[in-house]
């Protein structure tokens, strides 16, 4: 199956702002000198994900924004007037999901258009598996 003529998959992720003043950035030392190492963990994601688009014959940009990921999805699918976003779950229940949150269900929720999630592979046989949001 060919990809549409003109048609453009945006790979996209976004890190979480974490400290909006020098007191924040004291008390979050930590947080803030690991995201230099979190920015090159999804840069490699970003563009591991955009290899294998581009090997299936798409045309993709690649993106990390600043922000929450719910939000950051919803806004880039308006400006790009995306026709589908797809987005991966981690299939959290309980607990976990009220501590966490969770990004699909919002996404589906507010999108533009429509909404693909997909759960992750090898849940069943215990393997673990990278997921790019």
């Amino acid at each position: 199956m060919r990809p549409p003529a003109g048609s453009c998959v945006i790979v996209l992720t976004s890190v979480q702002q974490v400290a909006s003043s020098l007191s924040a950035a004291k008390a979050h030392g930590t947080v803030l000198a690991a995201l230099p190492q979190q920015q090159r963990r999804l840069e490699g994601l970003v563009a591991r994900a955009e290899g294998t688009l581009r090997e299936a014959g798409f045309s993709t940009e690649g993106l990390i924004l600043a922000g929450d990921r719910r939000e950051v999805l919803v806004q880039v699918a308006q400006s790009e007037r995306a026709d589908l976003l797809v987005v991966g779950s981690r299939s959290r229940t309980g607990v976990t999901k009220l501590m966490l949150g969770s990004v699909s269900s919002p996404v589906v929720t507010h999108a533009p258009c429509s909404v693909l999630v997909v759960k992750p592979s090898g849940r069943a046989t215990g393997e673990r598996t990278e997921r790019v949001s």
